[in-house]
């Protein structure tokens, strides 16, 4: 099987939601073929040297598909799911997850802390454009 390196959207350096994408297809992949999914992400990542975000990817995905208690459905370049168009507006900020997702205290509490570390992750490691790079 090939590296799963060819899920970004196009450009050379991905912009964070892309990277969201990214990141989501990759784990759904692995995880659709026994795979493990961190070093999967991380070879997936490494392009955009954002490998560190691997282990935030791997459980906003695992949190994401326990709030919506089912596996999460992935689009194929360059459309984007429903699931993924879902995901992309609660990190980005413009979907509230208490608003679009109904789901047990103790999963939307996990989700909502996934939240909070991919967007403080993410921001320290692609944005806005190098900020915080050496």
């Amino acid at each position: 099987m090939a590296p799963m390196t060819d899920h970004a959207l196009p450009g050379d350096a991905p912009t964070g939601l892309a990277l969201v994408i990214r990141a989501v297809r990759c784990w759904r992949e692995a995880r659709d073929t026994g795979q493990p999914t961190q070093p999967c992400l991380a070879r997936a990542l490494e392009s955009a040297d954002a490998m560190m975000l691997a282990p935030v990817f791997d459980s906003l995905c695992v949190l994401f598909e326990t709030a919506i208690a089912r596996p999460m459905r992935c689009g194929e370049a360059p459309a984007l799911s429903g699931d993924e168009r879902l995901l992309l507006g609660i990190v980005d900020g413009s979907t509230p997850r208490r608003s679009c997702i109904d789901c047990p205290e103790g999963a939307a509490s996990a989700l909502d802390c996934a939240i909070c570390s991919t967007r403080i992750m993410m921001a320290l490691a692609v944005g806005p454009r190098g900020a915080g790079r050496h």
